[in-house]
């Protein structure tokens, strides 16, 4: 019973973080971190084809091996943020909106730089 629903939330799990590449808000690597926490659970096939992906497969490894993101990708992920954040901001006419989208990209921000850095 509890298979189908773990490779289910998986997929939806890898879903979101292949949108997570173009949206800012989406964050990738935890969401692809939870697929394979899902598919560790249910589905060996597909927790090792996600650990096999040659882009993400080595910093999700990385992450469960040493708890640390390498500085590489800790630049491109707030690059990005900070990128589609700001045409985000640009683009709504209130202050108030304009307050509430910086904050709400300040999380990923914050929590980007308090994970360790690996060389």
């Amino acid at each position: 019973m509890h298979k189908p629903l773990f490779i289910t939330l998986g997929l939806v799990f890898v879903g979101l973080a292949v949108l997570g590449i173009f949206l800012p808000l989406l964050p990738t690597t935890p969401l692809l971190l939870l697929a394979v926490a899902c598919f560790a659970r249910s589905s060996q096939k597909l927790h090792d084809r996600v650990l096999s992906h040659r882009t993400f497969g080595p910093l999700i490894r990385q992450w469960h091996e040493t708890r640390s993101m390498p500085r590489r990708a800790k630049l491109y992920a707030l690059g990005t943020i900070f990128a589609g954040g700001a045409v985000s901001v640009l683009s709504v006419d209130t202050v108030a909106m304009k307050l509430i989208m910086a904050a709400v990209l300040a999380i990923p921000v914050v929590i980007i730089l308090k994970i360790k850095t690996s060389p």
